[in-house]
C-alpha cells in the first residue's frame, strides 16, 4: 500500500541535514547553548525576513502571546476580542494574563475573524484585538486595522500559521503593534523543538519584551518585574536560521500543492478553501469541509492516507471556558467548520502523484 503521511518532516530534514549537524555541532563546541549568538542571528534574520524592526525569540507561541499582552499592560477587567476558530494558546494567553477572550465568529471564505462581528463585538470594555492567521490565510487586515484605529486599540497578529504570508502584498506581522509566531516543528518554519518569538516596530516593546522572557531583568540579577523563563535555546535559533533561507522556496511548493488538490477537487462536493486574490495564502493547512467528516477521515484512514482535523472543538465551547457562558450556536461559521473540517496532507516535499491518488479517493467516496 503506498502510504501517505500528513506530514513527512524526514524529507525536509534530509535536504538540510549536513548543514543542521554542522551548526548544533558548531554550538556544541561554544557551548552558548541559551539565547546565545545564534539566538540573536536569527532574530536579526527573521525581522529582515518580515520587515519589521525587533524580533524578540522566545520558547514557544504560547509564550510570544503572553508576553505580548504583557507589554500592553492588559490583565484583569479587560475584554480581549478574538476568534474561537483557533488553537487554545490563543485564548491561554489572554487567560495568562487575567484577561477575558470574547470571541467572534469567523467569516466562511477567509476562515478568518469576520470584520462585522468584530466591530459588534467592542465594548468600554475592550482593550485589544488578536486577529489570527488560520491554516496559512492572512485575515482581512486592512478592516480590521480601521476598526482598531476607530476605538483606539492596538492589534496583536496571531501569525503562529502564517509565516511569510502575504495581504495585499505586505507580510503578516506588519500590521498590528505586534505579531507572534510558534516555530512549533510541524509550522511551515519549523524548530527541531519548541520555538517562537514576538515582533514588533515599537523599540520599548522590543526592550520589555526581552526583559519578560528573561526573568525580567533590566541588569544581571536585577529584576525590575515578574519575568518568566521564555528564552530561546541556540540549538532552535540554529535550526531556524538554516530554514528560513529555504522559507519561500518550501511556501512556495505548498502554494503548488494546494492549486493541484483545488484543480482535482473543485467539480466535488467538498467544500474547498479559497484562492483569494487579496492574499498570498502559505497553506500551513489545506482544509477541506465534508458534511461526513469522520466517515470520510476513516475511510482515508484504511487506505493508508493520513489527514488532520483543525480544530474538533472551538473554544467558546471547551470545558475550560464554560465559566464564559457561550452555547451551541453562538458562532455558527465557526461551529460548521469545527464539524467538518478536514485537513487533508500538505508538504513541500509532497508529491503530485500522492496528491492525485488523495483526490481519487475522496472522489471516490462521493460515489459510495
Amino acid at each position: 500500500m503506498d502510504r501517505v503521511p500528513y506530514l513527512d518532516l524526514q524529507a525536509q530534514y534530509d535536504s538540510i541535514r549536513t548543514e543542521v549537524l554542522t551548526a548544533l555541532e558548531d554550538i556544541c563546541e561554544s557551548t552558548r547553548f541559551a539565547q546565545g549568538p545564534a539566538s540573536s542571528d536569527f532574530e536579526a534574520k527573521f525581522a529582515a525576513y518580515c520587515g519589521v524592526d525587533h524580533c524578540v525569540s522566545l520558547n514557544s507561541g504560547t509564550s510570544a502571546l503572553h508576553v505580548a499582552l504583557r507589554c500592553l499592560n492588559l490583565g484583569p477587567g479587560d475584554e480581549i476580542v478574538t476568534v474561537s476558530m483557533t488553537f487554545i494558546a490563543t485564548a491561554w494567553a489572554i487567560s495568562y494574563v487575567g484577561a477575558t477572550p470574547v470571541f467572534v465568529d469567523v467569516d466562511p471564505v477567509r476562515r478568518t475573524m469576520d470584520p462585522v462581528k468584530l466591530e459588534a463585538a467592542i465594548t468600554p470594555r475592550t482593550k485589544a484585538i488578536i486577529p489570527v492567521h488560520l491554516y496559512g490565510m492572512s485575515a482581512e487586515m486592512d478592516r480590521i486595522m480601521a476598526i482598531a484605529e476607530r476605538h483606539g486599540l492596538p492589534v496583536i497578529e496571531d501569525a503562529a500559521q502564517a509565516h511569510g504570508a502575504k495581504y495585499r502584498g505586505k507580510r503578516v506581522g506588519q500590521f498590528g503593534q505586534i505579531a507572534c509566531f510558534s516555530f512549533y516543528p510541524s509550522k511551515n518554519l519549523g524548530a527541531y523543538g519548541e520555538g517562537g518569538a514576538l515582533i514588533t516596530n515599537d523599540t520599548r516593546i522590543a526592550q520589555r519584551a526581552r526583559s519578560l522572557r528573561d526573568h525580567g531583568q533590566s541588569q544581571r540579577y536585577l529584576h525590575d518585574e515578574i519575568g518568566y523563563n521564555y528564552r530561546m535555546d541556540s540549538f532552535q535559533a540554529a535550526v531556524l536560521s538554516i530554514k528560513l533561507k529555504h522559507l519561500d522556496v518550501w511556501n512556495a511548493a505548498r502554494i503548488d500543492r494546494a492549486r493541484y488538490y483545488t484543480d482535482l477537487l473543485k467539480d466535488s462536493s467538498y467544500r474547498l478553501p479559497a484562492h483569494i486574490s487579496d492574499s498570498e495564502c502559505v497553506w500551513h493547512c489545506y482544509v477541506i469541509e465534508a458534511p461526513e467528516r469522520d466517515r470520510v477521515r476513516s475511510a482515508l484512514q484504511d487506505v493508508g492516507i493520513q489527514s488532520a482535523v483543525h480544530y474538533p472543538v472551538p473554544i467558546h465551547l471547551q470545558k475550560a471556558y464554560v465559566h464564559l457562558g457561550y452555547r451551541s450556536g453562538d458562532l455558527p461559521v465557526t461551529e460548521a467548520l469545527c464539524e467538518h473540517c478536514l485537513s487533508l496532507p500538505i508538504y513541500p516535499e509532497l508529491s503530485k502523484e500522492k496528491i492525485s491518488r488523495v483526490a481519487c479517493v475522496l472522489l471516490d467516496l462521493e460515489n459510495r
